[in-house]
């Protein structure tokens, strides 16, 4: 019976919703994620994929202190007819102490925990599914696209070298991991203050275990300036229509 309770168990996942940014490049005065995208807040779009996914069990959102009780309402109207509970925690300075003050959340750190940015309103379903199957084969995983561009490096305005693209991917998120293994490398990156530019760099840093690429697609993309906003604009109405 334990068994089989394990097995279902595995079938789980909470997910981290980072909304705590401030939008500096947007150049909005107010967190980019309460910004309206074709009428509704952009974090809106991310919290109705991760309730409408049957594996989601908890979602940590998490946020700035001075949005928590506006976030709480825009939450309460969003959950009235889902199951899926939500718990709001306070962000970090950086990003990766965000993170962290949602791993201190998690319901069980044991199982599978997805960290995903709410200014990438448009992961779907299909791709959370393909994520959630590769980490639990390998423990590690994340979504990414191959780059399109040709890529070059440059050094005081001088390009140095043109860099083959066809091992270079452009990472998304979310990125899933187990919880017990992602608190570890946080707290080996908190005693040597080392901060990552994701969580995969922090288990490439200081884990054992190899992340594997999960193929995205190029529509999930991170709302950072006014040009991504019509971007997503573009998105939205492609997708009702």
């Amino acid at each position: 019976m334990r068994k089989a309770e394990n097995r279902n168990k595995a079938l789980d996942y909470e997910v981290i919703l980072l909304a705590a940014g401030q939008g500096t490049r947007m150049g909005a005065s107010r967190n980019k994620i309460l910004l309206h995208l074709i009428g509704k807040p952009v974090i809106s779009y991310s919290l109705n994929t991760f309730f409408n996914d049957p594996a989601c069990k908890h979602i940590i959102l998490v946020t700035q202190e001075d949005e928590q009780e506006l976030l709480a309402t825009m939450v309460k109207k969003e959950t009235k007819k889902k199951r899926c509970p939500v718990t709001i925690v306070s962000g970090g300075s950086e990003r990766q102490y965000s993170v962290y003050n949602g791993l201190n959340a998690l319901i069980d750190p044991e199982n599978i925990v997805m960290v995903h940015d709410g200014a990438r309103p448009f992961v779907n379903l299909a791709q959370l599914k393909a994520l959630h199957r590769k980490v639990q084969e390998t423990r590690a995983a994340i979504l990414g696209v191959p780059v399109k561009d040709t890529i070059k490096r440059v050094f005081n305005g001088i390009v140095q070298e043109t860099v083959p693209r066809e091992t270079l991917w452009q990472i998304q998120t979310p990125q899933a991991f187990y919880g017990t293994d992602l608190i570890a490398v946080h707290k080996l990156a908190q005693q040597e203050n080392y901060l990552g530019t994701d969580d995969a760099s922090l288990i490439e840093k200081y884990g054992d275990l190899p992340v594997s690429m999960v193929l995205g697609s190029y529509e999930n993309i991170k709302l950072t300036t006014p040009e991504d906003m019509l971007i997503g604009e573009a998105i939205v109405k492609r997708k009702r229509s």
